[in-house]
């Protein structure tokens, strides 16, 4: 009666029990300031073109004509046909049915499990973002790993040893702040197309690039429409962590055992889901235009420029780190055991962060900070770095 595969799972998500330590520790120490540098939610509001859309779509949905009910459960043609017009900045080609609008790409990098039998293989890298592991151990699926550590740049390739039928890709990585090259990439392209596997690429940190050599999208690669899924969310791009709303790509060639996944994915969505409301997903089309594209660039800037600060704070401590550069990520090397390292910083200097253990086993001896903080907590939070005995 009961799916059993849940009692495979640790007992409770990792960010979830990040949360339940802080709680504890603000409860007994109320007049202490705590520093949250853990879960990635970001600290700007919603830009102005964002808002005024949705103000705008507020508006329509209070009259008679305006009004909007049910949408359509793939997304309004506004936003995908936006969406679409996106892409062309990076020489991709796409149709707007070819791209479904959805609450963020965590809810579809599980759902999209629906399309595949449950003897697939899976390979994953770790470090790895908890999502990918928990939604297929739930599914009873077999789990590979491919090492992500300092030698190989936390970036492996392709094996020989590894027959995978679902390979995730998330770059910029999450959790280690490293992001895949053309060439590299060319290469898992040309691994799963040769092996009749499907690449889930999430590209939810695209906006951060800075690397030329780095592609914002999968399918600036050759051969990707055929092997490819790609999973964008709003959340860090443009600060829709609690607005809800992001999109997933599925080409037309993609086919696999003879069925057409697009059509599958369509089929999924229009019987399990109700879609994105339409007041969102006019602020998510504001995002997409010209206004839109700089206001946002701005805040990833502020962003961008905390990384740089704690960065430039952990080479003047001499403390090995990655990240920063095309992730809002910063990964460090803590030398000790990562959940015993979480609590020095909690106890010592109140500052939280992520434990690397809770993102596998060679995440262990890391720690992950974001750089969603504010500016001023961000440099308090490095000037109290400074002061924690290492």
């Amino acid at each position: 009666m009961i799916n059993k595969n849940y009692a495979n799972l640790k007992e409770s998500y990792l960010f979830t029990e990040i949360g339940r330590r802080v709680k504890a520790y603000t409860q007994a120490n109320p007049d202490k300031k705590v520093i949250k540098m853990g879960i990635g939610d970001v600290t700007k509001p919603l830009c102005k073109a964002v808002t005024d859309a949705m103000n705008n779509a507020v508006i329509e949905m209070s009259t008679k004509e305006g009004f909007h009910g049910y949408g359509p459960e793939q997304g309004y043609d506004f936003l995908r046909n936006a969406v679409a017009d996106y892409y062309k900045n990076f020489g991709v080609s796409l149709k707007s049915d070819e791209i479904f609008i959805s609450d963020g790409a965590k809810s579809d990098l599980g759902n999209i499990l629906d399309l595949f039998d449950k003897d697939c293989n899976v390979l994953v890298q770790d470090p790895v973002y908890p999502v990918y592991v928990d939604t297929n151990i739930m599914d009873g699926r077999k789990i590979y790993y491919a090492d992500a550590v300092e030698k190989n740049g936390y970036l492996p390739m392709p094996s020989e040893t590894c027959d995978a039928d679902i390979i995730y890709i998330c770059s910029p990585n999450n959790p280690c702040g490293a992001a895949y090259t053309r060439d590299m990439l060319e290469e898992w392209v040309s691994y799963a197309n040769s092996r009749g596997a499907v690449i889930l690429f999430d590209s939810a940190y695209e906006a951060f690039i800075e690397d030329a050599q780095v592609p914002h999208s999968i399918y600036e690669i050759s051969g990707a429409e055929t092997c490819a899924i790609e999973f964008c969310s709003l959340s860090k791009t443009a600060g829709f962590t609690g607005t809800r709303c992001g999109y997933t790509i599925v080409p037309e060639a993609l086919v696999r055992d003879g069925f057409e996944l697009r059509k599958l994915w369509l089929r999924r969505q229009t019987t399990k889901f109700n879609g994105v409301s339409y007041v969102v997903q006019r602020g998510a089309e504001a995002v997409f235009s010209a206004e839109g594209q700089k206001q946002i660039k701005e805040q990833i800037r502020y962003y961008k420029n905390n990384a740089a600060i704690i960065a430039s704070t952990f080479d003047v401590l001499g403390i090995s780190y990655t990240g920063g550069v095309n992730s809002p990520y910063i990964w460090l090397d803590c030398k000790c055991d990562s959940w015993e390292f979480f609590d020095k910083l909690l106890n010592e200097i109140q500052v939280v962060g992520t434990p690397g253990a809770g993102f596998g086993k060679n995440g262990e001896h890391h720690f992950r900070l974001t750089s969603f903080s504010t500016l001023e907590n961000t440099t308090e939070a490095m000037e109290r770095f400074k002061k924690l005995k290492l």
